[in-house]
């Protein structure tokens, strides 16, 4: 009898301790998740770099030589005194190279042309698709409201920026173009590409003014660079702020989130370009370097997150980062990389625990 009342009692009590046990272990699993790891494959676009001179190019002056051995004192021709020395405002010792382009009939008028003797090198914008990256982030949940939660978000992130060009691209400097007149009733001879008008210095031969009339300046073309020019980066990045999350059902949701975005750009430039002048001459121009920056600005994001599993859901998302843009000089030339709006697409896997 007394044997019988104490199985009963024990078994009295180990359903009591079984039904605490369940209810404790369901409340446990209905108690939602506060903290949430999420690790992404990352894809940067909008990410442009771009070489240019640190000082002016002198480009070389003219080579060229009329027919009495004087030097051209324009690229495209010269005006030059003759032999009576010109004393009269009237020249026939001038040149040009195509009438076609030279000749302004509408003022009667020779166009001729020299650079300034500076020019700048700016070399296209080089542009990077995609850069390839990850992603782990951290969120701690603070408050619910409804539908909505609310905490804050950490996360650090790394990303390979790599970028080259090999095309060629001009040289450009200030070229000023002085106007001559001629005669009314007059034609100017005609010149060519390869057939250029000369007149000499004994004469005799048309007659132009040997003062200009006008002059104007415009930037040209004095050169061509070719070659090769790369930039090759790490950007280790951390950003930190509030989000905001709002629950469809138990397996979806979406959520915001903005804040501080920084960086450490660790950067490598390499170029070997030579510069070929229009009027003759070139330039080669080799040179690599490297250097360490730390960036700071801001960031906006949109994530979804769909959940698969009690803990695991898959991950997609779409931040804005503008982190300014890099510049260094490096030798003679300076690297500009713009990081001022950059798209990140990520996908990966969340735990929520």
């Amino acid at each position: 009898m007394e044997t019988t009342m104490k199985r009963h009692q024990i078994m009295k009590t180990a359903l009591i301790a079984a039904g605490l046990f369940a209810g404790l272990a369901t409340n446990a699993q209905e108690l939602p998740a506060t903290n949430r790891l999420t690790f992404s494959a990352r894809f940067g676009l909008n990410i442009s770099a771009k070489f240019s001179g640190v000082s002016p190019i002198a480009v070389p002056t003219a080579t060229r030589t009329t027919p009495d051995g004087a030097t051209y004192n324009y690229d495209d021709g010269y005006v030059l005194p003759d032999v009576s020395g010109s004393g009269d405002g009237n020249t026939w010792n001038w040149g040009y190279d195509n009438s076609a382009s030279q000749v302004n009939s509408g003022n009667n008028t020779i166009l001729l042309s020299r650079s300034s003797g500076l020019a700048t090198l700016r070399a296209p914008a080089m542009d990077d698709e995609p850069s390839l990256g990850c992603e782990l982030a951290y969120t701690h949940e603070l408050g619910v409201k409804g539908k909505f939660r609310y905490g804050v978000e950490g996360a650090l992130n790394y990303l390979n920026i790599g970028m080259s060009a090999h095309n060629p691209y001009s040289l450009r400097a200030p070229r000023i173009t002085d106007a001559f007149a001629y005669f009314t009733g007059t034609t100017p001879p005609g010149a060519t590409t390869g057939s250029a008008y000369q007149g000499t210095f004994d004469g005799p031969g048309f007659v132009i003014g040997t003062t200009p009339v006008s002059s104007t300046t415009s930037e040209g073309v004095v050169g061509t660079v070719t070659g090769t020019r790369s930039l090759d980066a790490t950007l280790w990045g951390g950003r930190v702020g509030p989000y905001f999350e709002y629950y469809f059902n138990k397996d979806l949701s979406i959520s915001l989130s903005g804040g501080l975005a920084v960086g450490l750009l660790d950067t490598s430039v390499a170029w070997d370009e030579t510069i070929s002048f229009t009027g003759g001459g070139s330039i080669n121009d080799t040179g690599h370097g490297g250097d360490t920056d730390l960036l700071c600005g801001g960031y906006l994001a949109g994530n979804l997150f769909w959940r698969f599993d009690d803990h695991w859901s898959a991950a997609a998302s779409v931040q804005y980062q503008n982190l300014g843009t890099y510049s260094h000089a490096f030798g003679s030339r300076k690297a500009e990389l713009d990081l001022g709006g950059t798209i990140f697409f990520s996908i990966g896997v969340s735990y929520d625990f």
